[in-house]
This record gives structure tokens, sequence and C-alpha cells, in this order.
């Protein structure tokens, strides 16, 4: 064990790697509940996306550490998987609705998508296309599209309709004045709300007390006291559970190719690619710099260079499992910072993943509640980005306001990253032809093309909603 992780030559022991790994799973088991109640909103059984989950999670990390010898571990990601959920949920009111077995395909064939680009080396060209504020701009528009989600599932935040003369069915797309709608509180005395309240209290005070797992914590805080409160009724939701993993019940291949031939899934599935680029990309090399590989560039580049590669396999067996995208977490930082340094860190995390197949009847009694309050703070450390990004520059601040902007407002992540694309693309080359910086601003090529896709896809295939 010691030579195969090559523990010795990274200054590092299996007690100190163990440790670690530990410490990473604590602070992403969160994802083994968040997970099901997300994409179980959007059609797909909780318990089979519970499995999904864990099976993802293990695999993958597992793979991780054998092949790569890196401390990163993967899951389904957050704001991709709520990607995955509010495409299948919108579509429900148009004329061709996208089933959940339509966005696994999409998720699996974005997944040999970026197998290709990864093989290819195109994908470390992408990167290089587009300019460092746009990146971090995409992230704070996830965190901002997850707070959303986790402030109405809560029941936080409410939209009233008033002075509406006919009723609006729940999930329809409709055209109203801008008096006739109007975003409230919710009712605090609501259990849902209070709880939701109870549980970012928790995770909060964790965080500033710096306690490893925070997230996981505040979830199962927030379980006891709805457990306490009897908000949760532990007898009637464990009755019938087993604690023993029923896997005739995962969405095994669980994919529609007949229906993915659908014009909107091609968006989806940019979507999916993209967004999955750049997170990726800002997760491996920000994990790769805390575990010290950055500082010899060239093993560096190689070690990244393999990671990408397990990660990209781990989209498509994500999907093929049951789930939405698989990634790598930021969360495996949390473990580089307890002194993991090899991929033995990244199998310890994988292992705990598979034992937490077990674990259903206790995840089971999680409420809604708790895991809107790990959404809305999950928000929080992605929008910690914003620091990045130049806004005194227009060129780059108009495009990232309008990437930041029109993910959370719109619904969609897409939206978000092609007006953000579009609008750069325009400005910088006004801004050139106009001499109005020194050396000029940066067009590559790649962004022609992608702002020229983005264009000719609402131009012929529409928005939605």
């Amino acid at each position: 064990m010691r030579s195969f992780f090559r523990l010795k030559e990274n200054g590092t022991n299996v007690r100190t790697e163990i440790m670690a790994g530990l410490t990473t799973f604590m602070t992403m088991a969160y994802i083994l509940a968040v997970n099901p109640g997300i994409l179980g909103g959007a059609g797909l059984s909780a318990y089979s996306v519970f499995l999904a989950t864990a099976l993802a999670g293990g695999i993958f990390t597992i793979a991780m550490g054998l092949f790569v010898n890196f401390p990163a571990a993967l899951a389904p990601g957050m704001g991709l998987n709520a990607y995955f959920a509010a495409t299948v949920l919108a579509s429900k009111a148009t004329d061709h609705p996208i089933s959940p077995e339509m966005a696994l395909t999409a998720v699996f064939i974005s997944g040999i998508i970026f197998l290709i680009l990864t093989i290819t080396q195109i994908r470390q060209m992408l990167l290089t296309a587009v300019p460092d504020s746009l990146k971090h701009a995409i992230t704070v528009g996830i965190g901002l599209f997850i707070t959303i989600i986790g402030l109405k599932n809560s029941g936080l935040m409410t939209i009233g309709v008033e002075n509406v003369v006919t009723d609006i069915p729940k999930g329809v797309f409709t055209d109203i004045l801008s008096f006739e709608s109007v975003i409230h509180m919710g009712n605090l005395g609501s259990p849902s709300v209070y709880l939701t309240l109870i549980g970012l209290l928790i995770i909060s005070v964790l965080m500033v007390l710096r306690v490893p797992g925070a997230i996981l914590f505040g979830i199962i805080g927030t379980t006891i006291v709805a457990i306490i409160t009897g908000d949760v009724n532990v007898s009637e939701t464990l009755k019938g559970q087993s604690w023993s993993p029923d896997f005739t019940q995962m969405n095994f291949w669980n994919f529609d190719w007949a229906g993915v031939w659908h014009t909107g899934i091609i968006s989806i599935i940019a979507t999916f690619t993209f967004v999955e680029l750049f997170d990726t990309f800002g997760t491996l090399v920000g994990t790769a710099n805390r575990a010290g590989v950055m500082k010899d560039p060239e093993k560096g580049k190689k070690i990244v260079g393999k990671a990408m590669f397990v990660d990209a396999i781990g989209v498509s067996g994500g999907a093929m499992l049951g789930t939405s995208t698989v990634t790598v977490f930021v969360e495996s930082s949390a473990g580089i910072a307890q002194g993991g340094r090899t991929g033995l860190t990244a199998v310890t995390t994988g292992i705990a993943f598979l034992c937490a197949l077990f674990l259903w009847p206790i995840i089971s009694l999680i409420p809604g509640s708790a895991t809107a309050a790990a959404l809305i703070i999950v928000g929080v450390l992605m929008v910690q980005s914003i620091k990045e990004i130049d806004f005194q520059d227009m060129v780059y601040a108009i495009p990232s306001f309008f990437t930041i902007a029109l993910m959370p407002f719109t619904y969609n992540i897409a939206n978000g990253v092609s007006f953000g694309i579009v609008s750069y693309v325009l400005l910088a080359t006004i801004a050139n032809l106009a001499g109005k910086k020194a050396g000029g601003y940066k067009v590559h090529w790649l962004m022609w093309i992608l702002a020229i896709l983005i264009i000719a896809r609402y131009a012929f295939i529409g928005s939605q909603g």
C-alpha cells in the first residue's frame, strides 16, 4: 500500500490518508440526501437516485485514487443536478416534455462528448478560450441558481400572483404584467420554513466555527429537530424500509434514445458539456494546487489530465447508474487540508460512499427543509468566486453580470452562459475596433464559433419560458 500510493514520496502515511479520506466524505456526504431530493422531484425514484449517488461516489472516487493516485472525490455535482431537475420540470408545460429518461440520455451523451474533448485535447483549448471573469461568473450564477431552488423548495420564498382574471395552472409559462407577480417571504410559521431557518442557523454557526462536515451535521441536526417537533414521523417513515440495498430498483441504463433527438435536447447536452468543462477544470486545478501537485508543472499537468479522463468517464457512468452529471467535488480540499496527498485518500472516501449504501433508512428520515438549507449554503460557497471577476472593466463586467443574473432569474443555466458568451464576443470586438485597450481584448476563434452556435440556437429553436 505504501509503495503503490507512494506515501513516503508524498510525505504522508496511512493514518493521515485514511483520516483525510473520512474528512472528505463527511464534508460531501450531504449529496446522499440532497441529490435524491432534487432528482426525486423530477420524476425519478428517490431511492434509485440514492443508490446511484452512493455507487457513483464510491466507484469513480476509488477509480480516481487507484488510477490517478490523486486525492479528489467525485459524486453527482450540485448545480447540474438542479439543472437536470429544472429542465425536466419546466418542459412539462411545453408541447414537447422532456422525460427523466431523456435527460439521463443527454447526460450520457455529454459524457461521451466530454471524453472525446479530453482525449483530443480540445478541452484544454476551450478552457483557454473563455475569459477567466466569465468562468468565475458561471460559478457564481450556478450558486444563485441553487440558492433559488433551496429558497423555493423550503417555502421561504413564494410567488404571489395578483389581479389575474384566469387561474394560472402550476408549471405553465404565462406572460403577466409587472404588478401581477411579486416575490414574497414565505410563512415563517410553516414547519418547512422554520425548519429551514433552523438548518441555516446550525450550518452557518458550524461553518463560522470551521467544523469539518458542517453541512452534513446541519442536515443531521435539522432532522433531529424535525423528529422532536413531530414534523418527521420515524415509525411511519421507517415502516417497510430495509437496511440492505435493493439494486433491482436502480434505473440502470434507463435511457430514451428515440426521444433524445428532440430539438431541445441538443441545447441541454451542450449545456451539460459546457458547464461541466469549466466546473471540473476549476475544481481540479484548485485541488491540485492545494495538494502541492502543481509545484512540478509537468507532473501536475499529467496528473490533472488523467483526473480529467476519470471525471469524463464518471459523467457517462453516472448516467448509466441513473443519476445526473458526476464530477469532482470542491470539498475534496477538506481532506487535503487534513494532510491527504495521494489516491489512498480518495479510495478511503470511495469506500465510505459504498458503505453508505446500507444507510437508506436514515437518509429517508431527512426532511426537504434540511436539504433546502444545504442548497442555500452551497450557494454561499459558490458565490465566493465573484471576487475574482474584474467589474472595473465593462468588457468583462457586463457579460459576467448577464451570466450571473440570467441563470437564477430565467431559471436556466444555459441562458446565463449563452448571453455571457455572446455579449463578451460583441463587446470585446467593438472595444478592439475602437482601440480602447492597449494590446486589445482576446477573442479566441472558438468563442466566435460558440457565439454563432448560440445565436443560431435561439433563432431557430427559440427560448423556453
